[in-house]
């Protein structure tokens, strides 16, 4: 399924308008990597990883909205994780070293009418001997006005996530990144859903997000 705000809002402001919106919020290493082959047209479902890839299925969902509430169609979030061995596999062709250190699982999608995103992937690892939890990192981008990072994805059920990691991530950037995963039918299912703005410095309303 595909939204047609997307394609309205880079028709008129191209993908070099795209490539130069401003970042803003908390420090982030290789936001411009986000930029680096990013389609015209987004889907509001993302294969992240292919189906061949080896690991245990992830589902991630959730629904992206304003500090009203009220859902953000169009919105792009941009993910990037580690497989299941913990690093970030190398991408066949990328154009910016960025990108090389985001590896090959790498993506966008964006929110449909109601708001509503849907990511296919596995598990990712931890990295290797590290006490860093698994996650998945995310970045939003609102066509014509900012692109700013908020809180990974994290698991609850995860050994290296202590009770003080996610004490100060329940009031996290863009909501609380931690999710409780389920099992079903062999597939993790994770809910994240996205607040945009929440706790990002010198965020203001997009207003083209409202068109």
């Amino acid at each position: 399924m595909r939204f047609s705000i997307l394609g309205i809002l880079l028709a008129s402001f191209g993908v070099q308008a795209a490539e130069s919106l401003p970042i803003i919020g908390h420090a982030c290493e290789g936001c411009e990597a986000a930029f680096d082959g990013l389609p015209s047209a987004v889907s509001t479902r993302l294969q992240l990883a292919p189906t061949d890839e080896p690991g245990v299925r992830m589902r991630v969902s959730g629904k992206i909205v304003d500090v009203e509430g009220r859902p953000r169609p169009g919105t792009i979030l941009y993910v990037h994780q580690t497989d299941r061995t913990g690093i970030y596999p190398p991408p066949a062709s990328p154009s910016t070293a960025a990108a090389r250190r985001h590896g090959r699982l790498r993506g966008w999608v964006q929110a449909d009418v109601d708001g509503r995103y849907q990511i296919d992937t596995i598990r990712p690892g931890s990295y290797p001997n590290a006490d860093i939890p698994e996650h998945i990192h995310v970045q939003v981008i609102e066509p014509g006005c900012f692109s700013y990072f908020i809180d990974d994805v994290l698991f609850r059920d995860d050994p290296k996530l202590t009770a003080a990691q996610e004490r100060a991530l329940a009031m996290g950037t863009g909501g609380n990144g931690v999710s409780t995963p389920r099992m079903v039918d062999g597939v993790w299912l994770v809910e994240r859903d996205v607040i945009l703005g929440k706790n990002v410095p010198g965020y203001r309303a997009c207003a083209i997000a409202d068109t």
